[in-house]
């Protein structure tokens, strides 16, 4: 399977998809039972960005999805060490974030940024099998900000670029643009 992160910092998710012959699951209790039932051997590795945020990110997401569970109060700050319980006793492999999709054939399965999966031709709406929450802790931290110089922040400009950057077609823009990969979280 494949997975990534799109976009910046914010408004963006991670996601865990799946490459057709693979057929790779990941997820909640529901699809864990069907990940166990095909045979996914102990021991498979999870190749993960090695920077720290997305590194964090990357495990919250399979914390999320069941597949491991993290040290209470890790949070933005886990890394492989923070890993409690690995039911499937799965091998994280830490590497540069942009050597993950060139590495897939050599791992079982990956979290790769979203920027990176879609260079390598990946497609967040179609191939995500599990992604970030936007109300996550992740998402909600990393979000993009307008920033304004003080002073500056009742100015009509101010109001006027805020309305846009919060309008609905922003929000199609966002959504057909970016494939499902980048989410407004406003």
């Amino acid at each position: 399977g494949r997975s990534g992160r799109q976009g910046d910092p914010g408004e963006s998710r991670f996601y865990i998809s799946l490459e057709d012959d693979l057929m790779r699951l990941f997820g909640s209790e529901r699809l864990m039972s069907i990940f166990n039932a095909m045979g996914v051997a102990d021991g498979e590795q999870i190749g993960v960005p090695n920077d720290p945020t997305n590194e964090a990110r990357a495990l919250q997401l399979l914390a999320a999805q069941g597949l491991i569970t993290l040290r209470e109060g890790a949070g933005l700050e886990a890394t492989k060490n923070d890993i409690e319980e690995n039911p499937k006793n799965l091998e994280i492999v830490e590497m540069e974030a942009a050597q993950l999709p060139r590495q897939l054939a050599s791992l079982d399965m990956a979290v790769i940024n979203g920027n990176y999966a879609s260079e390598a031709g990946f497609s967040s709406a179609s191939d995500a099998l599990a992604a970030e929450d936007a109300a996550s802790e992740a998402a909600q931290t990393y979000a993009n900000v307008l920033v304004v110089k003080e002073g500056s922040e009742d100015t009509p400009a101010t109001k006027a670029l805020l309305a846009a950057l919060k309008s609905q077609a922003v929000k199609d823009f966002i959504t057909e643009t970016y494939d499902g990969a980048v989410v407004a979280i406003f």
